[in-house]
């Protein structure tokens, strides 16, 4: 018989179990890059992430007997709900064995949970934070996941949801470029240049994380608003900006994070981050001293990079903006050695930047699938 468990989120034993479970899951799986542990810990600590300043959440797992078999996170962003006026909850962390009955028991827990705090619907997979990655895979399981940027799952978990009742809000499409073969449109290198020759237009560079750390503060504001029309969206508070830009320098190269200003004002950024999937399995996600080493390490070996998070605000759409950004990723992607690229998880109602990409001739090659249904 399968019963549901609310972790006490305060108990080390507990928190543990919750947050190693998909390391069962995703034993034989090439394609899964483990989080890293304690970013996930962080999630369930409701007195250190800001999340918990406006918003609750609360996380569940299932037991057959002694035997831990799937998990869940619930959510309510009180302050998405407020800015788009709805009564939704969330679900992330999910994650089960291959039976649809223990996926039905999580599951009814959390429409139980939304129930008792007057929610009307439920939404996900969506985390806390921007960069906690969105949706289900329903293409592209062949291929190796982005670091921890997006999730990862088995092929059964679609199907879960969709027995349940779930049906699609929005796809979040990925799309892969060989680097040697991109080749910038050059009408589009036109504008940009032109653009920036009447000097309102500039870009920013850096070359150190010093240098960067001054530009931070800015740059997340734009982040920010630059989403401010995507399903996404809503105000992050000062907190979230400084806690996505403190997880930003972490992993930063500064000279593949750039800032695009008009009038000095932030305006646009490109986050390009070197891909560390391959140490991320070595050490299962770990941050011993010996890890930190060999992750900083891979930062210079690889030959992949990430673009997550690339945005102009949409005032400047169709200014110019759009061809400064995308004049830089191109830049971007050849300032190194890199012969892959990936642009993470953008938004099918990105439709600005979705048609652009297209016009690029990227190749998509992964989709993620946020489901929601009524409760």
């Amino acid at each position: 018989m399968v019963t549901i468990k609310q972790t006490d989120v305060k108990s080390k034993k507990e928190v543990n179990e919750f947050v190693t479970f998909p390391f069962h899951i995703y034993s034989n799986t090439k394609e899964w890059v483990p989080p890293i542990i304690a970013d996930i810990k962080l999630m369930l600590n409701k007195e250190k992430h800001p999340f918990y300043e406006h918003s609750i959440a609360d996380f569940f797992t299932a037991w057959d007997g002694n035997e831990l078999v799937g998990r869940i996170a619930c959510i309510e962003n009180k302050k998405y709900n407020k800015y788009h006026g709805k009564k939704d909850a969330a679900f992330y962390l999910f994650e089960c064995v291959d039976d649809q009955k223990v996926a039905d028991k999580l599951f009814e827990r959390a429409f139980d949970w939304a129930h008792q705090h007057g929610l009307n619907s439920i939404v996900g997979p969506k985390g806390l934070s921007a960069f906690d990655g969105y949706g289900f895979l329903v293409e592209g399981f062949d291929k190796r996941q982005m670091m921890t940027m997006m999730n990862y799952n088995l092929p059964n978990y679609p199907k879960f949801v969709e027995n349940l009742g779930f049906t699609k809000t929005v796809d979040w499409l990925s799309s892969y470029v060989h680097i040697p073969d991109f080749k910038m449109p050059e009408k589009v290198n036109k504008v940009a240049e032109r653009v920036k020759a009447n000097g309102k237009y500039k870009v920013l560079n850096f070359s150190s994380k010093r240098e960067l750390k001054k530009w931070a503060w800015k740059i997340g504001q734009a982040y920010n608003n630059s989403f401010v029309k995507n399903w996404e969206y809503y105000p992050l508070s000062d907190n979230e900006i400084k806690f996505v830009m403190d997880n930003i320098m972490v992993v930063a190269v500064p000279q593949l994070l750039k800032a695009i200003t008009y009038n000095d004002d932030v305006i646009g950024f490109i986050f390009a981050f070197p891909d560390i999937s391959a140490k991320l399995q070595e050490y299962k996600g770990k941050l011993s001293p010996i890890a930190l080493i060999n992750y900083l390490w891979e930062l210079k070996r690889t030959n992949w990079v990430s673009f997550n998070g690339v945005g102009v605000l949409p005032e400047y759409h169709g200014r110019g903006g759009n061809a400064v950004l995308f004049s830089e990723i191109y830049k971007t992607a050849h300032s190194f050695n890199f012969e892959h690229g990936e642009l993470t998880q953008v938004a099918e109602t990105a439709t600005q930047m979705r048609k652009d990409l297209k016009n690029l001739g990227v190749t998509p090659y992964k989709n993620h699938r946020i489901y929601s249904k009524k409760i």
